[in-house]
């Protein structure tokens, strides 16, 4: 049995999930886990980093989850003190492109290095809460100044608790 490629479609579909309104949007996002949990360099690492690192993100008119973002990103803005800056559609895609990922629409939102344009870790596409938010930018501040990609999904999964251990039989088997 092989393995089905994924394709543009299916990023899509899995990546995006288009609202109409605010209520809708609001409705998607009461669905989605909040961080609860941070490691104890938290706060000092995300106010540390703000002469190191911007947060860029897409936009379109009329795009709720833009406007949400936003606003989110606002918040992070004025708690950390990091710039937040807009960038068009095709630095998007070329920075997805660098990376492997489908164009999947707005909004993304990257951090980087403030002197390096070449490297970016996407930390939202579209919407999320301000404490998701927050907890990507950290992984992607620790990622960016030498923490293994790895090390770094790892510590994503602790603190999201999207993903779980995966208990095993005695046969070592889940």
């Amino acid at each position: 049995m092989s393995a089905r490629l994924t394709t543009h479609a299916d990023a899509a579909r899995a990546a995006v999930h288009p609202v109409g309104d605010t209520l809708h949007m609001q409705a998607w996002l009461a669905r989605v886990p909040v961080t609860r949990d941070f490691p104890p360099d938290f706060a000092e690492t995300l106010s540390s980093a703000a002469s190191l690192n911007v947060i860029e993100m897409t936009t379109a008119p009329g795009c709720l989850p833009c406007a949400d973002l936003w606003a989110r990103l606002g918040e992070f803005r004025a708690r950390y003190r990091w710039q937040v800056r807009i960038i068009g559609r095709d630095e998007a895609m070329l920075r997805s492109g660098r990376l492997g990922l489908p164009w999947v629409g707005h909004p993304v939102a990257w951090v980087r290095p403030i002197g390096d344009e070449r490297r970016a870790i996407p930390i939202a596409i579209g919407t999320d809460h301000l404490v998701n938010l927050a907890r990507n930018a950290y992984l992607a501040t620790k990622m960016l100044s030498g923490v293994r990609p790895d090390v770094g999904l790892r510590a994503m999964a602790k603190y999201t608790g999207i993903v779980a251990v995966v208990a095993r039989s005695p046969q070592g088997r889940p």
